[in-house]
């Protein structure tokens, strides 16, 4: 089953987007104290997608039913905003005093294990064989750049692993938010988790903050993270988890590139082979398929969808078979076989 187009061109361009953030946080930890800055980094986030949601794109639609998965909604993005938004940037900014900006991105890579584990460990998810091979080759090219640099790259590959495993988490979450827009969605963890971590920077390295240095990481964050945490959860939502964040991870290789380019970082025979592992790794989740006969409970909910997908199939004036819209909407229970992804409809065990 090839993978939406839609879907896979927002997954991309999520990618591209965040590519960026690894050399630009380098650069900017040398005006910033870590916790400050990553508490701008998400508020600049907040900003970038407050006009769309000040725009009334994607509201909340209302229907008999809608609360409960508003409610349920709502505990998936604050996981998402404490594992994700605040934990996990503080880790790789820490990272990134301890390791250069190429390889921090490249270990970003990991990201993808951590989203594949745990949607099979808690999730419902499911990988074949190739899949299982695709995780274990990103952890090996981890291993490969850790085990190359000594103490300090050892120390800057365990607090990637953890802030991969954050977003895993968050991941997984976000992908699960219904009846939130994703420029809503990334809203509240702008705000949310941006303004814990710049109180927290406050308190515990006071500083003076120069308006270049936090209107770059202003608009760092708005276009790095805000725009591409908005698009990466629309890309989810269709795709699954585990399948945009493979396509997400080509991320960390445009990072890379950008790190050598721009910031005229080493790029030897350790980061080539570990960025070959990764891609091969990426190709091979990608690569993975998952079908078997499975039957759909009645469910109420509010995303962004179209008419053609063989799952909804409710009709409404001004809504052709192709045009993608958002409202609440109740599906019948039906069975069907047909390869699939672990999106909002295809989240079961078999």
């Amino acid at each position: 089953m090839p993978l939406p187009r839609r879907a896979t061109l927002l997954a991309l361009a999520s990618a591209l987007l965040f590519s960026a953030a690894a050399p630009a946080g380098r650069v900017l930890l040398k005006d910033l104290p870590p916790l400050t800055l990553a508490g701008l980094l998400y508020l600049g986030a907040a900003l970038g997608v407050m006009p769309a949601v000040l725009r009334g794109r994607g509201r909340i639609a209302r229907g008999d039913g809608a609360g409960h998965d508003t409610r349920a909604s709502w505990r998936h993005l604050a996981g998402a905003i404490v594992a994700g938004g605040i934990v996990a940037p503080v880790l790789l900014l820490l990272a990134l005093e301890r390791e250069g900006a190429s390889v921090v991105s490249l270990w970003l890579n990991l990201e993808l294990a951590a989203t594949a584990l745990l949607g099979i460990a808690f999730f419902s998810e499911h990988l074949h064989r190739q899949g299982w091979f695709g995780v274990g080759g990103a952890v090996a090219a981890g291993a490969l750049l850790a085990a190359g640099g000594g103490w300090p790259g050892l120390s800057a590959g365990m607090l990637l692993a953890g802030a991969c495993l954050c977003w895993g988490l968050d991941n997984q979450w976000t992908a699960l938010v219904d009846g939130l827009s994703p420029a809503q969605s990334t809203l509240f963890k702008g705000l949310v988790a941006g303004g814990v971590n710049l109180a927290l920077g406050f308190a515990i390295e006071p500083s003076l903050l120069a308006p270049y240095p936090l209107l770059a990481a202003l608009v760092v964050g708005a276009l790095c993270y805000g725009a591409s945490i908005a698009l990466h959860i629309a890309a989810s939502q269709d795709l699954g988890a585990t399948r945009a964040q493979a396509i997400f991870a080509s991320a960390p290789f445009f990072g890379a590139a950008l790190s050598v380019a721009a910031l005229g970082e080493p790029f030897g025979l350790r980061e080539a082979a570990a960025a070959v592992a990764f891609a091969l790794s990426v190709a091979l989740v990608l690569r993975d398929r998952h079908g078997h006969f499975h039957a759909h409970a009645t469910i109420e909910h509010t995303h962004s969808h179209r008419h053609d997908d063989g799952h909804h199939l409710h009709i409404h004036p001004g809504a052709g078979p192709w045009l993608r819209h958002s409202h609440w909407h109740r599906h019948a229970p039906f069975a069907h076989a047909h390869p699939h992804r672990p999106d909002l409809h295809h989240r079961h065990d078999h």
